[in-house]
């Protein structure tokens, strides 16, 4: 039996071929080597994500993700909700807020799901897999699984607007979130302490609408962290993950730049620190490769 059971919402991104496959891979090997059960909540649905909020209305909106909810409840009720992508968790948990504090909308909520013979209660925690790791296991616990310490890597923590606003993780800055440093930090590596753009938005779906807006953002972004002194980014965002890293090239073209910035998952440092490989790590589905991660996975 597992040591930690959780009730998993994969999300969209993490499926295979998706954006944030590999983010999903390093997910998996690093919960085998933490002990961890992710439980998937059988057909779950997409959050609604950004889409969700550009026309449909709030109770199709909130409706998606209740149907999750209800769905966990009935298949892991003793189980909190994990997400490992930040506008999955958000989404979720903003539900679930709303829900509990508005009779009006959980009524309205639950009309539309008991179409498809469904109630929700939200219940459930709802939790993104960075609070999991830091709560339920802490830095030193994480630290006893170390194998391969990242050490002579610099790593900026970009955390991204989604998992710090509104919400947040328990105890930590909204202007100055600390834990990725912390988990850098405790997988070997040196956190870059004056990374002044971690909690910088870095366009999310501008990316596809107003290309130029998003890309400026993610200049500044990858520029602070070559400013710091950075060889990578880490992230638990996938639409961060994607957005700073694939664009590189057309920033590069439009700006006269010549930036070459490797942006990870803190799972896959976790998975490399733990002593596994290139592919258990999912760093083969890099775009930019993360050279120093993949020298350190191939001892």
């Amino acid at each position: 039996m597992a040591t930690k059971e959780y009730s998993f919402y994969p999300g969209c991104s993490s499926q295979k071929g998706a954006s944030g496959s590999n983010y999903q891979v390093s997910v998996d090997t690093m919960c085998d080597v933490l002990d961890i059960k992710l439980n998937d909540i059988p057909d779950w649905n997409c959050c609604s994500a950004s889409i969700g909020y550009a026309g449909g209305g709030e109770l199709p909106r909130m409706a998606l993700s209740a149907r999750n909810l209800a769905l966990s409840e009935q298949a892991n009720p003793e189980q909190d909700v994990v997400a490992t992508c930040a506008a999955c968790w958000l989404a979720t948990r903003e539900t679930r807020e709303r829900l509990l504090h508005s009779d009006s909308l959980m009524k309205e909520t639950n009309e539309a799901l008991a179409a498809a013979g469904l109630k929700v209660e939200a219940k459930q925690d709802v939790r993104h897999m960075v609070e999991v790791l830091i709560e339920d296991f802490g830095y030193d616990g994480l630290a006893q699984h170390v194998k391969k310490p990242l050490e002579g890597i610099k790593i900026a923590g970009y955390v991204g607007c989604q998992t710090n606003r509104p919400f947040g993780i328990v105890g930590e800055s909204f202007e100055n979130p600390k834990y990725l440093d912390k988990l850098v930090e405790t997988m070997g590596a040196e956190p870059i302490e004056n990374y002044d753009k971690k909690v910088s938005c870095c366009g999310g779906a501008l990316a596809f609408s107003e290309p130029e807006k998003s890309q400026a953002l993610i200049k500044d972004i990858i520029e602070s962290a070559y400013d710091g002194g950075a060889e990578m980014i880490v992230t638990p965002c996938p639409v961060c993950q994607m957005n700073v890293e694939v664009y590189q090239d057309q920033i590069n073209a439009k700006y006269k730049t010549k930036f070459d910035m490797p942006v990870v998952y803190y799972s896959q440092l976790m998975s490399v620190a733990y002593g596994k490989g290139v592919q258990e790590s999912g760093l083969n589905g890099q775009v930019i490769r993360a050279k120093k991660l993949e020298d350190i996975a191939s001892k």
